[in-house]
């Protein structure tokens, strides 16, 4: 259906469905037989400024929601209290699509999209606040890939948000800019938290857990947006990853072993540090480049600039799963060491590594393992040589990314 043919019909269920009550900047919209009708006809026709409230209880939604007016608010009642549910779902590439700036999304839940669950593209000042998205049947390949899905967009804000059961990431911000993801629980998606080809991320307070790999930051090549930079992970629980990966083949994230706590690849400046991780099956920290061949000029698969300082580590790389698990576990052996770092670096400088400004840098507590497996470029077994465990050799300073600020949130919060 074009789109003006669409904006016809919805005037026309305005005309014909009146359970929606609307006033100039308020519209409510009840549960009922003709509830998934008069959301979308409320998304289409709000004025800027209104807000879209979704009473308590369950809107069956058969076809994918979207919603292209700015400075809007959709809001319901709690996120196990308003849900949107899409077990019925035919069409759409997603649950919800949102291409507007300046929206608030809060207080509900998606279950069971045929797709990712709620995406925003190219939204400025995009706010997911104690938002649900579940597939409630558990991990599965047939899942939608992302629950929480900004991409291309700036000033991103997720908090006290839920996803669980994604097939890729749970939690994802992709090819976009100024970003706080925090105080959100992600468990038992393929990846709980992922930041990829993005700058300027804080990803803090959060919970990651039962995830294939818990929180991970790519830079990946041939998108229209690359040269992620500036991350700070911190602060976050990254515990118990050691769900079995059940990404549909193909998938990049394949690769990524049962229980990766944080996973930072070919990414530059990123800092992890304060974090608390403990059972993650296959290695709490991994630093590591992109692993498969790629013909774009412009990429550097290698990561640059990260200090790993001052985490918190408790039991964990006891059950190494996947290529990269057997890899690093016939290296290492078992437990594998806190930290691990593949070791590859540009071949031009494989003796003496890189300028200081991209160094990897450790700064952790006494008893902290690590391992540089010192691997060679584009190839995924060892050279030969033992790996390199003195953890002292990587001390060092490394300026640390200014906090995020968002337009949408008050100075202090």
């Amino acid at each position: 259906m074009r789109k003006s043919a669409q904006r016809v019909w919805i005037l026309l269920v305005v005309l014909t469905f009146g359970t929606a009550a609307m006033a100039a900047d308020s519209i409510t919209v009840l549960p009922g037989p003709d509830a998934a009708e008069e959301l979308q006809v409320a998304l289409i026709t709000a004025e800027p400024g209104s807000t879209i409230n979704l009473a308590e209880g369950r809107f069956d939604i058969i076809d994918g929601l979207s919603l292209d007016i700015d400075n809007i608010t959709i809001r319901g009642a709690g996120m196990d209290r308003t849900i949107l549910s899409f077990d019925g779902q035919k069409g759409g590439g997603e649950g919800f699509l949102i291409t507007s700036d300046n929206v608030i999304l809060e207080d509900l839940a998606v279950e069971n999209s045929k797709g990712d669950g709620i995406k925003s593209k190219a939204a400025d000042q995009i706010t997911y606040r104690r938002i649900r998205v579940e597939w409630t049947g558990g991990p599965d390949e047939t899942n939608g890939a992302y629950g929480i899905y900004p991409v291309e967009s700036k000033n991103v804000l997720i908090e006290d948000c839920v996803v669980r059961g994604a097939s890729d990431a749970g939690i994802y911000v992709g090819q976009s800019e100024n970003i706080i993801v925090r105080n959100s629980t992600a468990a038992y998606n393929v990846a709980g938290i992922e930041i990829e080809n993005s700058k300027y991320a804080d990803v803090y307070g959060n919970t990651v857990t039962h995830n294939t790999g818990g929180i991970l930051v790519f830079d990946l090549p041939n998108l229209p947006v690359m040269g992620g930079h500036s991350v700070r992970v911190f602060d976050n629980r990254v515990v118990d990853n050691d769900t079995d990966n059940f990404a549909p083949a193909g998938n990049i994230l394949g690769m990524v072993g049962r229980g990766t706590g944080i996973m930072v690849m070919a990414n530059r400046n990123v800092h992890v540090f304060a974090n608390t991780l403990k059972n993650n099956d296959t290695v709490h920290v991994l630093i590591a480049t992109y692993p498969n061949d790629f013909d774009d000029d412009n990429y550097i698969p290698h990561p640059r600039a990260v200090m790993v300082r001052q985490n918190i580590y408790e039991e964990g790389g006891a059950r190494p799963a996947g290529d990269v698990g057997d890899i690093i576990s016939n290296v290492t052996g078992t437990p594998v060491p806190d930290i691990v770092w593949d070791g590859v670096v540009p071949l031009t400088e494989w003796v003496t590594w890189t300028s200081a400004e991209d160094r990897i840098y450790i700064q952790e507590p006494e008893g902290t393992t690590f391992a540089n497996l010192k691997m060679i470029q584009n190839t995924l077994y060892p050279w030969g040589a033992s790996p390199d465990r003195a953890i002292a050799d990587y001390a060092g300073t490394l300026p640390e990314p200014k906090a995020v600020t968002l337009p949408q949130l008050k100075p202090g919060n």
